[in-house]
This record gives structure tokens, C-alpha cells and sequence, in this order.
């Protein structure tokens, strides 16, 4: 089975449905966060390994605390996705941080910092638009040249 088959594709998305599941209902250890959720795997080819991408809502003490929690419950975690998914091999699974979603968020913050600068300083300048007068100028800027 190649790597970007559709099979493997669709074994990809029944695993990450099943460990949200799990992580989600079945698992009771206190050390993982209510606000874990799974953001993507990729099994192997051969079914023999998995890799699962983890998020976890809150800082880094949540994010290790949780990673803990899952690798201790790695065993049962494995047999539920066994009893779930009826594949060859039930892979081993290795759980990653993802930091994607925390890193977005950061952006987005940062943005929003530089927008509501230049908003200040063109309120100092004395030469503010309001939102709506600048994007009809562009508009009509627009339909001049066609």
C-alpha cells in the first residue's frame, strides 16, 4: 500500500476518529486535559506504526501533563483501537505535540497588535479614514480602471 493511497487515507481518518474517541470518553487519568484533541495521524504504510498529532488547550505544564498521561495509557489506548478497527496489524501509536492551533492563535494576536498601532498612529497623524470610506475608494478605483 502506498503512502498517499486512498486506503491508507481512509485508515488515516478512521484512526484519528476513533483515538478522539477513546481520548475523548474512555480514558479517566486526571493528568489529561478535558481539552485534548487529536489534529491529525499518519499510520504507516505497513500498519505497523502510527504517529498522532496532539493539541491541547492551555499552557505547558497542561501540554506535558497530558502527553504523560497518554503515553502511560498507550496499552489500553492500543487494545480499544484493536477492539474498534479490524486491521492487519494494530500499530504503535506516538504521540507528537502539535503546536499549530497555540502558534495561529499567536499570529492572529500579533496582528491585531499591529492593526490597532497603525490604527493610533494615523489617529496622531490626523489623517484617519474610517474603514468603510477606504474600502469604497478602493472600490471605485477599482471599477474606473475596467
Amino acid at each position: 500500500m502506498r503512502k498517499n493511497s486512498i486506503k491508507n487515507t481512509r485508515i488515516n481518518g478512521e484512526v484519528q476518529k476513533v483515538l478522539a474517541e477513546i481520548i475523548r470518553k474512555e480514558i479517566k487519568d486526571p493528568r489529561i486535559s478535558p481539552f485534548t484533541s487529536v489534529v491529525a495521524v499518519e499510520v504507516a504504510p505497513d500498519l505497523k506504526s502510527c504517529k498522532a498529532w496532539i493539541s491541547v488547550l492551555g499552557g505547558e505544564d497542561a501540554c506535558k501533563k497530558t502527553l504523560e498521561g497518554l503515553n502511560s495509557a498507550m496499552g489500553y489506548i492500543r487494545r480499544e483501537l484493536a477492539h474498534t478497527i479490524n486491521l492487519r496489524n494494530t500499530p504503535e501509536i506516538r504521540f507528537v505535540m502539535d503546536q499549530s492551533i497555540a502558534y495561529g492563535v499567536n499570529m492572529s494576536h500579533k496582528i491585531d497588535e499591529v492593526m490597532e498601532q497603525d490604527r493610533q498612529t494615523a489617529i496622531a497623524r490626523g489623517d484617519e479614514l474610517d474603514e468603510e470610506s477606504e474600502a469604497d475608494e478602493d472600490f471605485e478605483e477599482e471599477e474606473d480602471e475596467e
